[in-house]
């Protein structure tokens, strides 16, 4: 399962910010909005209950204890104002009056009176028969009403008290509170919105502040590892983000410190080389002339001094192969190389290879023979010496070389079946003066030759790489562009 894209810092920063507003909106605009809304509702209903027993204490005391239905209609018209609709209950008894003036069009936000049909909620009727003073919010109709209910009491000459038996209800419309409250809820709902809008327009301004010395960061973290040294930050402030960019400041100056004497060692260094390199050759020209005249007269020299002859002779040979190489190499470093462009069969320039060098017979082919392309004919022989003379030396037979071709490029392929290459040893192949292998013998040669091989490669524009074939062995990849340049652009 392929894990989730992680947010940017500008966007976690933003959702921060709005999630902090959100629930701080919420939990002070929630409080508010109930607190407000409970004391709204508390008030009203307060406001009604002394009403109804002010408006209640003007019928004691009562004319009957048993009250005919008249008489309920004043118990019930003493408890009823212009927006409240009143029914007295006695028995089987009740009767129920229609509040003030007669009926109209209720303008919102104004106190209607209940409708007719409202009806007495059972657990309100039956604490108000148990003789206690009660009363509930219910919704008719979608408006909301509270219903007040209150039983009538009989005091005896003794001042006790008894229950008559009568019971009224009071139903007040809270429209008008209900719009109070939506009111709040809607104020508290443009305020949070209008705190979202400031804490993400914040938001933005503080990620603006952030995020712009982190993007120069990075821009001149980016710059640095592309090679620009001299890039540097301006520093702004004294706060964290400022102590940040002088950090970086200080270690790219001391970077830069450091690159600038490795640059100057590794200049000297191949100054070095190829300066020893190109004095060696006059002194080994000599000994060259003198090592071959020895290994002419060897065979007729006694054994110790014929043996020392042949090895003088052989490590001469091998020196002139080592100072040729770092000749080669210097070129490289210095970029004077150049490729004698010409357009050559690739079959008949590798089979001239492998015949110069005695190896026709050794080497298994596989090589198309109207595979033309324009190539520095000398660097390519190198290529293939190299590669097919490790081949034979370190690998096992058979040893093949196969040619492939598309309309841009050629691919030439050397592989031998041996043990192959050691992991661990892949990665340096190509590695200047790498010779150490854990599957192979020690090389007789300089560590110089897969290292040319490849600048060679390079120098055409293409591109030599190694790996490990499945069966054993290793094959050696050459990629080059059918139409070569010099680096300078021109054909030759």
């Amino acid at each position: 399962m392929a894990p989730l894209p992680s947010l940017g810092l500008r966007a976690r920063l933003l959702f921060a910010f709005a999630l902090l507003c959100v629930v701080t909106t919420a939990a002070v605009a929630g409080g508010i909005y109930f607190q407000a809304r409970n004391d709204i509702l508390q008030r009203t209903q307060d406001a009604a209950v002394h009403a109804m027993k002010n408006r209640l204490e003007t019928l004691f005391p009562l004319r009957s204890a048993t009250p005919n239905p008249d008489e309920l209609r004043q118990i019930a018209s003493a408890v009823t104002d212009g927006n409240t609709r009143a029914i007295a209950i006695y028995r089987e008894e009740h009767a129920t009056t229609t509040p003030g003036p007669p009926p109209r069009r209720w303008r919102p936000g104004e106190n209607a009176p209940p409708p007719d049909d409202w009806q007495i909620p059972p657990q309100l009727r039956q604490t108000v028969a148990d003789g206690v003073i009660a009363w509930q919010r219910v919704v008719w109709q979608g408006e909301p009403y509270l219903i007040i209910g209150t039983p009538l009491l009989i005091i005896e000459p003794d001042r006790t008290t008894r229950a008559s038996g009568i019971e009224v209800y009071a139903a007040r419309s809270l429209l008008a509170e209900k719009h109070s409250i939506d009111g709040l809820a809607t104020s508290a709902s443009l305020a949070g919105g209008a705190a979202l809008a400031f804490a993400v327009a914040l938001a933005l301004l503080a990620t603006r502040g952030v995020l712009r010395p982190v993007r120069e960061l990075g821009r001149a973290a980016r710059l640095l590892g592309e090679g620009e040294m001299r890039t540097r930050i301006t520093v702004r402030g004294s706060d964290e983000l400022a102590d940040v960019a002088r950090t970086f400041n200080n270690t790219a100056a001391e970077l830069e410190r450091h690159v600038k004497q490795l640059r100057e060692m590794e200049a000297d260094a191949r100054r070095f080389v190829a300066d020893v390199s190109h004095e060696l050759r006059t002194p080994l020209a000599a000994l060259t002339a003198v090592a071959d005249i020895l290994d002419e007269e060897a065979a007729q020299l006694p054994e110790p001094a014929g043996r020392a002859a042949k090895l003088v002779s052989q490590e001469t040979l091998n020196l002139t192969g080592l100072v040729n190489d770092l000749i080669e190499i210097s070129r490289f470093d210095s970029r004077v190389a150049a490729l004698a462009l010409n357009e050559v069969n690739v079959a008949e320039l590798v089979h001239a290879t492998l015949r110069t060098r005695g190896w026709s017979e050794q080497v298994h082919t596989e090589l198309p023979p109207t595979v033309t392309a324009q190539l520095d004919p000398r660097r390519v022989d190198v290529i293939l010496a190299n590669l097919v003379g490790n081949a034979l030396r370190h690998g096992e037979p058979p040893v093949s070389v196969r040619l492939s071709a598309d309309p841009h490029s050629i691919t030439l392929q050397v592989r031998d079946h041996g043990p192959g290459l050691d992991e661990a040893v892949l990665p340096h192949v190509f590695d200047r003066f790498y010779k150490a292998s854990a599957t192979r013998a020690r090389s007789e040669g300089s560590g110089l030759g897969l290292a040319i091989a490849r600048e060679n490669a390079r120098l055409h524009q293409g591109d030599l790489t190694v790996i490990n074939a499945p069966d054993g062995g290793a094959i050696f990849t050459l990629r080059l562009p059918r139409r070569a340049h010099n680096p300078d652009g021109s054909p030759e």
